[in-house]
């Protein structure tokens, strides 16, 4: 039975061959290099013309020693926040004709390194969202992964553009909100133990104790997620607390549901805050008073960021802060005496 015809690649010796000259000779001129006599330069290209040569866009990268891709690594891209700053992140790179590549870590904290440091092998940057890493682990890190941009994370290792949401001053403005309205037990719905984003609100609630020192706060164990905020409803429940400030939104929203189940009404019974402003957060039912980040234009500022390292090769800015801001909704009103 006779073979199906195939039709071969025009290679780089192909057009080497017709034009005369060397394989490096193409592919100089294939990647733009002036230095190519212009009389030799015109007849490479009218070769490869003639034979309809397309270069291997994975050989030119690799020649040119870049991509036109960048790496991003996230912890959990089913969560809200995350989608915004990846989405400003690919718009903004694909105007300046970037891809982007994404890594989800799926909250495991050890794969947070494995994926950076492969991302960089295939990518021309990486942007790492890394809140699991301890501060050892992303000081080794960092200097591997140039260029390289942080999101809510520093590092002393290496000069690194750093673009950091005040969590500490976030939630120290919900909790002071919760005291002018006449609350005078709060508690806090704690994020994940690693999470760095969770030590700022910490501390950031310790620095509220020393302002407001005859408020009495607790700390309860919660999440980031839905589940984990629905869980804990009892715990709040219980807890003898009027004002509850929670993680995040997402968690937030599963306490509201599950807050509900149990018959315990937001806000006439308790006042609840959450964090991030996430889309639908002003649709919940109460809509969440919550602290507002601008979570898009970090994705925008990240690839102006790397951009900027990638052309000049310089990473010489400093970190830039961001206040997140307060919006108050219908999950908070001042407590009822009984």
């Amino acid at each position: 039975m006779a073979g199906r015809a195939t039709t071969r690649r025009v290679g780089i010796a192909d057009v080497a061959s017709m034009a005369g000259v060397s394989h490096a000779t193409v592919s100089r001129v294939m990647n733009g290099n002036t230095t190519v006599d212009a009389v030799i330069a015109e007849r490479v290209r009218a070769a490869a013309k003639e034979l309809k040569y397309k270069p291997n866009p994975v050989g030119r990268s690799l020649a040119l020693g870049k991509t036109d891709t960048i790496g991003i690594v996230v912890p959990d891209l089913s969560n809200p926040t995350f989608q915004a700053i990846l989405r400003g992140l690919s718009i903004a790179a694909a105007r300046d004709g970037y891809r982007v590549l994404i890594a989800d870590s799926s909250e495991v904290r050890s794969e947070e390194a494995i994926l950076a440091s492969e991302a960089r092998r295939r990518c021309d940057g990486v942007v790492l969202c890394a809140p699991r890493m301890s501060d050892a682990e992303l000081e080794e890190l960092a200097p591997t992964l140039h260029p390289l941009v942080l999101i809510n994370r520093t590092t002393d290792s290496v000069p690194t553009p750093s673009l950091v949401v005040d969590y500490g001053k976030g939630i120290q403005e919900l909790a002071a909100h919760l005291v002018e309205l006449g609350h005078r037990k709060l508690a806090y719905l704690t994020g994940p133990d690693r999470s760095a984003s969770n030590v700022q609100r910490l501390r950031g609630l310790e620095k509220f104790k020393l302002e407001y020192p005859g408020i009495d706060l607790q700390y309860l164990p919660g999440g980031n997620t839905y589940d984990a905020g629905f869980e804990s409803s009892d715990v709040v429940a219980a807890c003898g607390a009027t004002g509850i400030l929670v993680f995040n939104d997402v968690a937030a929203m599963g306490l509201l549901s599950g807050l509900n189940e149990r018959g315990i009404r937001v806000p006439e019974d308790l006042s609840l805050t959450g964090f991030d402003d996430m889309p639908f957060a002003r649709y919940t039912m109460p809509p969440l008073t919550t602290a507002a980040v601008p979570i898009s234009d970090l994705g925008d500022l990240a690839w102006r960021r790397m951009r900027d390292q990638i052309q000049s090769n310089d990473a010489a800015t400093p970190t830039n802060y961001f206040p997140p801001r307060i919006e108050l909704r219908g999950s908070t009103a001042p407590p009822v005496t009984r």
